[in-house]
């Protein structure tokens, strides 16, 4: 059984920093990838960004040169360095883990950027 834990979520000033952790736990594939999604009041979710397990990277446009994901293979752990926040950024954040077709998801958490 594998599960995603998120954290680090909560209430940021617009310009402000927040890093979120992804953890991962089971029964888990070396070669995978991991990503961070969110979804905002309203709206679909969309996809932020990924990284794969030899460090390859993605991003979205609207959260280049902003954010930065990052992983931990030894503690299949996850994070996401966000910077110069704003309120667009505000959304619940999940992360989601695939490898040999299958994919999960965590719960989310909830990262609010207002002043």
């Amino acid at each position: 059984q594998v599960q995603l834990v998120e954290s680090g979520g909560g209430l940021v000033q617009p310009g402000g920093s927040l890093k979120l952790s992804c953890a991962a736990s089971g029964s888990i594939f070396s070669i995978n990838t991991m990503g961070w999604y969110r979804q905002a009041p309203g709206k679909e979710r969309e996809f932020i960004a990924l990284i794969v397990s030899g460090g390859m990277t993605n991003y979205a446009d609207s959260v280049k040169g902003r954010f930065t994901i990052s992983r931990d293979n030894a503690k299949n752990t996850m994070y996401l360095q966000m910077n110069s926040l704003k309120p667009d950024d505000t959304a619940v954040y999940y992360c989601r883990l695939r490898f040999n077709g299958m994919e999960y998801w965590g719960k989310g958490t909830l990262v609010t950027v207002s002043s």
